[in-house]
């Protein structure tokens, strides 16, 4: 499941915290590492003891702590230590900080949950080095309960470098006593979305379909179009080209609910969040928003909020985006009794029960937890309308995520929220932002070493 948010990807960090940004499964094929410090892997190495006065150093955020809990509980004989890491931009320099650990040799966590999936980019490479290879590591049959599509952020130059936490597929959530009320049917295809959208602007003004803030509205509405603003061709090349129609049909649909007063300039996050999501009428949006946005930041009414498959583009093979799916990673500066017992926590964290159905909030990405967490969060929480067509829809947005959105050097959400949100704040078009966000990805890109195709 970046925010206090659920177990996504967390919400990035900004363009200027240091260079923390995003990978995918493509990622770090040959993809440069903003750091110039050489890594220290080779010359030290963690005490290879696990005790109460050296215990494992687990850094999480909030969201995670209950996860790490659950841990103790399961292993008593395994003591920890958790630092917390706030959530988002606070935590600007997480580079540098490891860079500084590489110079003394000490410091490194035995595990972390990354506050942003783009981090994974430069702790796996070869300057910072800070991520294992866990391929022969973790167990088999954890790896095996990841769908390949699922796995791919972690999965750089034939090493498995994190373990998702959840996955967290764009669906369309719509209140669905109000559609009953005023007599609509929830659309299945983008332009339906958007002539709804604008007969929703005219008939119930004050109500909204879409929230464009934040930095995943990239994921809910380029990505699922096709958009691409950070293609990873081979190498470091890059495809980044948002006159291609694929980015133009999200221009044009945007603009036009933007214009007409449904599409609000706020971001799900933000401190207006819960005031404009208590007027969410429909909105495309991960598999986490059921829980964590509607039920527990908007504080929608139970018995009202559902949710169905992804919006298509007529013309367009069916895909979607992907807000999120947070990344655990362990160090590769550990050895012996510690680094087994970090493999335990890994796995812990990846696959077991006790945390991915009875505590986290997110879709979990090891498939075999799927059908229990959903029986547990969506069937039997009381909270949703219509919650048998929800799981459904999960899953096949699941299989649907699109490829070619790579996690790379320079994040295209903090970009976003840089160049478009302040236009759209100042209740300009996203238009009239569309070709500074082309340049500042672009100049973006070539800042970190890319090739930029279009």
């Amino acid at each position: 499941m970046t925010v206090t948010s659920p177990q996504r990807g967390r919400r990035r960090l900004g363009l200027a915290t240091a260079g923390v940004v995003a990978v995918s499964g493509a990622l770090a094929l040959g993809a440069p590492a903003l750091a110039t410090t050489a890594h220290a892997s080779s010359h030290v190495s963690a005490r290879d003891s696990v005790s109460k006065s050296n215990p494992l150093v687990l850094w999480v955020d909030p969201p995670r702590i209950p996860a790490v809990k659950a841990f103790e509980k399961a292993y008593p004989n395994i003591p920890v230590s958790i630092t917390t890491l706030s959530s988002s931009a606070s935590n600007a320099g997480l580079e540098a900080k490891f860079e500084l650990f590489n110079k003394s040799g000490s410091g490194w966590p035995d595990a972390i949950f990354w506050p942003g999936n783009s981090a994974i980019a430069w702790a796996a490479g070869p300057q910072i080095h800070y991520a294992a290879n866990m391929k022969s590591l973790v167990s088999k049959s954890v790896q095996a309960g990841y769908p390949k599509s699922v796995a791919a952020p972690c999965l750089i130059n034939g090493g498995l470098y994190c373990l998702r936490n959840d996955v967290a597929p764009d669906v369309l959530w719509y209140n669905a006593k109000l559609f009953k009320k005023w007599g609509y049917t929830a659309p299945s295809t983008w332009p339906q979305y958007e002539a709804l959208g604008l007969k929703i602007a005219k008939q119930h003004p004050g109500y909204y379909v879409a929230m464009l803030g934040d930095n995943y509205a990239v994921e809910r509405y380029l990505w699922s179009s096709g958009c691409p603003t950070n293609d990873l061709i081979s190498g470091t090349t890059v495809k980044i080209n948002l006159n291609d129609p694929t980015c133009t049909r999200v221009e044009k649909m945007l603009d036009a609910l933007t214009k007409a007063g449904v599409a609000s300039p706020v971001g799900i996050f933000d401190t207006a969040a819960a005031k404009v999501g208590a007027k969410l009428v429909m909105t495309p949006g991960a598999a986490w928003y059921g829980i964590y946005l509607f039920q527990d930041t908007f504080k929608v009414p139970a018995g009202q909020i559902t949710a169905t498959n992804p919006l298509e583009w007529p013309g367009s093979p069916p895909g979607t985006g992907d807000e999120g799916g947070g990344l655990w990673s362990m160090s590769s500066h550990i050895s012996g009794q510690r680094q087994a017992d970090t493999v335990k926590f890994m796995e812990f964290m990846a696959s077991s029960p006790a945390w991915q159905v009875a505590l986290t909030t997110g879709l979990p990405a090891y498939q075999p937890d799927d059908a229990a967490w959903l029986q547990k969060n969506v069937v039997k929480s009381g909270y949703f309308a219509d919650p048998q067509q929800i799981g459904p829809a999960f899953l096949k947005a699941a299989s649907l995520i699109r490829p070619q959105h790579d996690y790379l050097l320079y994040d295209e959400g903090a970009i976003w929220t840089d160049t478009v949100t302040p236009i759209l704040a100042q209740g300009k078009p996203i238009s009239d932002a569309w070709s500074a966000y082309q340049t500042q990805l672009v100049n973006n890109a070539k800042l970190n070493g890319y090739t930029v195709k279009s």
